[in-house]
């Protein structure tokens, strides 16, 4: 593990100040397909972001579609995106790890894991000959592919399928044995695609499993949609088995990055080991995710006991990390800011987002939070989404700069909405106060 700073063995939060921020770019795949087509234009950009104080950059590497950007013998090549074609020789990644080597930055790859599709194009490998693999929801009552929900643009994968675990982990080893001088690899969507799925006869067989016992009312006794009368309801309850059902889902993923860490590591001992997810932690467990250490117990927690089982705390991986990004997407920046709210909690668009008005939904109560639940076991990085601030970017800047004042650095997603927006001078201003 990269040590930032002196870790404390309490898990209060509590750390020494880091020596150095760490700060990365990110550049997703699709939004910059013709941008990053061109060496040239990677260099600039990377020329672009040294220059204001960004020591790292993630490239987006395999797109939520399971198709990836580098000439792979096992996943799906994307060769095009909206018109603009690419040679399949093309070697993205590798001119980054070069062009940005020369510059003194450090380059990483993200890999959306679970991701299979993107339902607005009807476009992925569960359009073709994974389509066995998509999760199955319990939407509204009913029992349907994800594939079919075309107001969600994720095609998720079932994660507890060994069969999607193997080809997601081979893809990984691979990439990891392709590119040796990759500085470090981000997980992204390493998850459920949210509380409804995945409700497949796969999953209520390993569920069942788990338990050591069937399922009555299967999903009703998980995941209710009906009440007494049989009517459907206009949003979902928790069922009787629901609490061991939410650690089940939670150890699906766990198991999986504590196997990945051990693989990866394997092959390059040397590579730095992250992760990305949203930081409103009281509601990420609908997506299964404990993205919090194993010191950290939830169940304790009076506004957690309802979903938060003792053994819950197993499920953390905090510990199986290098680097963890923690997505600080909020319209709020500061706790005093929610205080001043009055009810106007702002954009609320990302997976198991609520529309509560508490601290942890603003940069500064959020990153506090993280900080807290990790326990001091890796360095946080407060992530932010530039157009979480569409139609008022004022609070752009000051997100950045309490990002990086409550966290150990900061990720910026992404140089296409800078590009669009006119925001480099706004973020430069942000970083150099």
């Amino acid at each position: 593990m990269i040590l930032l700073f002196s870790l404390s063995c309490a898990c209060d939060g509590s750390r020494e100040e880091a020596a150095e921020k760490q700060n990365y770019m990110w550049f997703d795949c699709e939004a910059n397909f013709a941008t990053l087509s061109d060496p040239d234009s990677i260099a600039f950009y990377l020329d672009k972001c040294r220059s204001i104080g960004f020591d790292n950059v993630v490239v987006d590497m395999k797109s939520i579609m399971g198709e990836v950007l580098y000439d792979s013998a096992i996943a799906p090549y994307m060769g095009e995106w909206e018109g603009c074609v690419r040679a399949r020789d093309y070697d993205m990644m590798g001119h980054f790890i070069r062009l940005g080597h020369e510059r003194g930055m450090k380059v990483f790859a993200s890999l959306n894991v679970f991701a299979g599709g993107h339902n607005w194009f009807d476009r992925g490998i569960i359009y073709g000959d994974k389509a066995s693999w998509q999760s199955i929801c319990y939407d509204k009552g009913r029992l349907v592919p994800i594939s079919s929900i075309k107001s969600n643009y994720n095609g998720m994968l079932n994660p507890a399928d060994p069969e999607v675990q193997k080809y997601e982990l081979d893809i990984l080893k691979e990439f990891v044995q392709r590119y040796p001088d990759c500085d470090g690899l981000i997980f992204d969507r390493v998850r459920y695609d949210g509380i409804t799925s995945d409700f497949s006869e796969l999953s209520r067989s390993l569920f069942e499993r788990h338990i050591g016992r069937p399922v009555e009312n299967f999903p009703e006794d998980i995941l209710s949609w009906y009440d007494s009368e049989g009517r459907l309801r206009d949003s979902w309850v928790l069922g009787k088995d629901a609490k061991e059902w939410i650690e089940w889902r939670a150890m699906v993923i766990h198991d999986f990055v504590v196997e990945a860490h051990r693989a990866l590591k394997e092959i390059n001992p040397s590579l730095i080991i992250g992760d990305y997810t949203g930081a409103w932690y009281p509601t990420y467990w609908q997506l299964g995710v404990n993205w919090a250490s194993r010191d950290y117990d939830p169940s304790k927690e009076e506004e957690y006991a309802f979903w938060a089982t003792e053994n819950y705390r197993n499920s953390g991986y905090a510990e199986y990390l290098d680097i963890y990004m923690t997505g600080l997407y909020y319209t709020l920046v500061t706790k005093d800011e929610v205080d001043r709210a009055s009810g106007v909690t702002g954009k609320r668009g990302e997976a198991a987002m609520d529309n509560s008005l508490t601290y942890c939904y603003c940069v500064e109560g959020g990153a506090e939070l993280a900080r807290k639940v990790t326990c001091g076991k890796v360095p946080v990085i407060g992530s932010i989404y530039v157009e979480q601030y569409l139609g008022d970017f004022r609070p752009f800047g000051p997100a950045v700069r309490q990002a990086l004042e409550s966290t150990d650095g900061v990720m910026v997603f992404d140089i296409v909405h800078l590009n669009k927006h006119q925001l480099w001078d706004v973020l430069e201003d942000a970083m150099r106060k």
